[in-house]
């Protein structure tokens, strides 16, 4: 099977069940941002070596899946699409808790940034945020199951908490906002 198919051509794409829908609606966004989410995921995994985040950041993956799985499924298809479960937000809960085991309470604003893993996992946090935006809207019209976007919301936290975990691995501190930062020196002589 070829990977073209060129029945995308003319702007639209097929759903999860085979019905076409175009590219630019809220539906196909949506999904389409939770994969590019779940996209910035396997670049922070790419980028780290610590094995707690391997296997959190593997099961999300897996978990961000399902929910652009079903969301690319619309109401009323016969299709099933794929779960996510109660216990899935509860497993990002309890990495959060696990995450901050490590970095210890935050106090301030956290700037994006530190170590790669942790750069990557801000920018996975960002899209994962627009994200559940666009759920928010697409569940205004009715068919997005409400523990997707429970779950993408998690997500997002468990991403800043990852972040955090990364740098602290890295022997890096937070990088903090310092809404009255100096100019810095530009080296003009």
């Amino acid at each position: 099977m070829s990977i073209y198919t060129r029945t995308g051509d003319r702007g639209e794409t097929s759903l999860a069940d085979g019905t076409r829908a175009r590219k630019d609606s809220l539906r196909v966004e949506a999904y389409g941002t939770i994969d590019e989410a779940n996209s910035w995921v396997g670049a922070a995994r790419a980028a780290s070596d610590d094995p707690l985040l391997e296997r959190v950041l593997g099961l999300l993956q897996h978990r961000l899946y399902n929910c652009s799985s079903s969301v690319a499924t619309p109401p009323g298809s016969r299709v099933a699409a794929p779960a996510v479960s109660d216990d899935d937000v509860e497993f990002l809960e309890r990495a959060i808790d696990r995450f901050e085991e490590t970095t210890g309470p935050l106090d301030h604003f956290v700037l994006p940034g530190g170590s790669p893993a942790a750069a990557w996992l801000h920018v996975a946090r960002t899209v994962c945020r627009r994200a559940e935006r666009l759920l928010v809207s697409l569940s205004a019209e009715g068919g997005v199951d409400p523990l997707v976007l429970k779950l993408v919301n998690r997500a997002s936290d468990l991403l800043f908490a990852a972040a955090r975990y990364a740098n602290a691995r890295a022997d890096m501190s937070d990088l903090s906002w310092d809404q009255d930062a100096p100019l810095p020196d530009l080296g003009e002589e």
